[in-house]
């Protein structure tokens, strides 16, 4: 379940149209090396059999700003996220779906059931 790298508010656009393309919803994962909290999910939540299950049916992308750069800032100003972990999700016609955001840690089962929202 390999997450595809975004850094550029260009990425994100470009990954976006292609999976509008494919007609399949897509979520965006904002990590960091030094985020406490992506480092849990990484190990407790994304692992888990029913959340790979889920996540199997996303486009998965993945904006690492560890190094908190120009460009990581744009994106996630972009996005409007304040910091990660977040979660944004979009549908198959490309539209976010803006009360699905997630912020903050959630474990597999509850994030499980998000992801469902989500398809």
């Amino acid at each position: 379940m390999p997450f595809k790298r975004v850094k550029t508010i260009a990425d994100l656009d470009r990954e976006l149209a292609a999976a509008k393309d494919q007609g399949r919803p897509v979520m965006l994962d904002f990590y960091a090396d030094w985020c406490v909290y992506c480092i849990q999910m990484e190990r407790d939540t994304f692992p888990d059999p029913a959340v790979r299950a889920a996540m199997e049916q996303l486009v998965l992308l993945q904006a690492d700003v560890t190094d908190n750069d120009e460009a990581d800032q744009q994106l996630q100003k972009h996005v409007g996220i304040p910091a990660p972990p977040a979660m944004i999700f979009w549908d198959a016609s490309g539209a976010e779906i803006r009360h699905l955001r997630l912020l903050g840690f959630k474990g597999p089962d509850a994030f499980a059931q998000h992801i469902q929202e989500a398809l």
